[in-house]
């Protein structure tokens, strides 16, 4: 740790950094845990890696001696003058000043592809807490061409992340993460790996990108905004929330849903599995949506 710290503080006194708290930065200093997340994301010489708010580059000096190419997005402007300064002689290395939430990353990766012979895209990225959720999202519903999503976040988030649905920490992102990509854990991350230290512990976790949906829907659409509307009130039964949110007409026709699937009419939205929602979803719109 001693080694990147050091270095870290004297790029910080170098070009007069202060961490940004309003972009949720924390800089990491902990050489053990950039190990775990290098290995945890499986990064090869096949790979193109996209790595989000690198800031400093810790971890991108590591990611460029692995992978084939690292394109880094980064939104801070007093983080691109210190980048293209680390890494202008790395013929791997590109660094494009953007807002994550903005970039057309589609048409990067196709671009990418067609133009090298790259196998995978791979996403690693310590996350800002406070936008973790809407990036998250953004890779997994633009259904890019990924291979997997290695992110650091707040292990509070990280846990609801990647349970799997029904488990007591599920909540309404847990089916759509579950939806797209088949998770894991790969470290817990004390807070003195930073500085400044964070007021919370962190987690790095994985999001393999699931090749086909684990379930079969009629309209993923629909099925997400019930899922949504189910966990609006999560202290309400799954009948009276999808009542109150006006995605049944009324309680008859939630009642005559769930007990053609033959689910509980006092059933709690947490209890039910992907699947229970798919069959809700496809239920919904053969009987009363023709």
């Amino acid at each position: 740790m001693n080694d990147i710290l050091e270095e870290t503080k004297f790029i910080m006194k170098k070009y007069n950094i202060r961490a940004n708290k309003s972009l949720g930065q924390n800089f990491l200093i902990d050489s053990n845990v950039i190990e775990k997340i290098i290995q945890g994301s499986d990064v090869s010489k096949n790979d193109l890696v996209i790595e989000i708010g690198p800031g400093l580059g810790t971890l991108t000096k590591f990611l460029l001696e692995k992978a084939y190419k690292v394109i880094c997005v980064e939104l801070d402007n007093k983080m691109i003058d210190i980048l293209n300064d680390r890494f202008h002689l790395y013929d791997n290395f590109q660094l494009i000043h953007n807002d994550i939430l903005k970039l057309d990353l589609n048409s990067l990766i196709e671009k990418e592809k067609q133009d090298t012979n790259i196998k995978n895209v791979k996403i690693v990225a310590n996350l800002p807490y406070y936008i973790t959720t809407p990036i998250i999202m953004k890779l997994l519903e633009d259904e890019l061409d990924l291979t997997s999503i290695t992110v650091m976040i707040q292990k509070e988030v990280a846990d609801r992340l990647i349970a799997t649905p029904s488990d007591k920490e599920t909540g309404a992102i847990t089916y759509s993460v579950y939806f797209y990509a088949d998770s894991e854990s790969i470290l817990e991350v004390p807070k003195n790996s930073f500085i400044p230290e964070p007021k919370v512990t962190s987690e790095v976790i994985k999001l393999n990108i699931r090749k086909q949906p684990p379930v079969n829907v009629k309209s993923k659409k629909i099925m997400f905004k019930i899922i949504k509307c189910a966990f609006l009130q999560r202290r309400k039964t799954l009948l009276n929330s999808l009542t109150n949110s006006k995605v049944f007409l009324n309680k008859d026709e939630g009642i005559s849903i769930l007990n053609k699937l033959n689910l509980p009419e006092d059933i709690r939205p947490e209890k039910l599995t992907l699947q229970d929602f798919a069959d809700i979803t496809n239920e919904f719109i053969n009987s009363f949506r023709n």
